[in-house]
């Protein structure tokens, strides 16, 4: 199994451990440790709702008592405004602790993966500067990264242009299921 796919599993098994820490706090109030580990992965699995619940119940003496779930909510604060630079400047600029630091170097490669994909969705050109933004890269890191991933860089222009992501397979119903459907539909708007 890939090393990714075995990350993930382990994120999401971690993100089921803090949900459960937090609702069997003594209290209901958890330790800020579980806080912002639950924060920062609800971030990476791209649960705003969850992330902005969380900071309205976590205690305010907690929130002013930790830098670190302070720094962790600010990064949220940037997905929420799609800020890329903004994100990988403040994962950047914080020194994450050893249970924080996993999570958050997953989030900003996330959020790359995240950003190479959006590009490659909505433009056929874009700046090599504005491209290394997004992705949170030296304009020359960037115009290595999209050449090794099978796109186009022209170095004349400073352009990059992106490959056309191949569109998602489209699932087939046989024809014996569609019937039934509509069969089904049919029978449904008779009765």
């Amino acid at each position: 199994m890939p090393a990714a796919v075995i990350m993930e599993e382990n994120y999401d098994k971690l993100l089921e451990q803090c949900e459960t820490q937090e609702l069997e706090a003594p209290g209901g109030i958890a330790t800020p440790q579980v806080y912002a580990q639950l924060l920062a992965l609800y971030l990476l699995h791209n649960d705003m709702n969850n992330a902005r619940y969380l900071w309205k119940r976590i205690p305010q003496a907690i929130k002013s008592a930790n830098p670190e779930l302070t720094a962790v909510w600010a990064v949220g604060q940037r997905i929420w405004q799609r800020d890329f630079p903004g994100i990988y400047t403040t994962i950047a600029a914080y020194q994450w602790s050893e249970n924080i630091l996993p999570v958050m170097e997953a989030l900003r490669e996330c959020t790359r993966q995240r950003a190479y994909s959006l590009v490659a969705q909505a433009y056929t050109s874009i700046t090599a500067e504005d491209f290394a933004a997004f992705v949170g890269y030296t304009v020359e890191e960037a115009v290595k990264g999209v050449v090794s991933q099978g796109w186009q860089a022209d170095p004349a222009t400073r352009m990059v242009m992106p490959q056309t992501p191949d569109p998602p397979p489209v699932s087939l119903v046989p024809n014996e299921q569609q019937l039934a459907r509509l069969t089904d539909y049919v029978a449904f708007l008779e009765n």
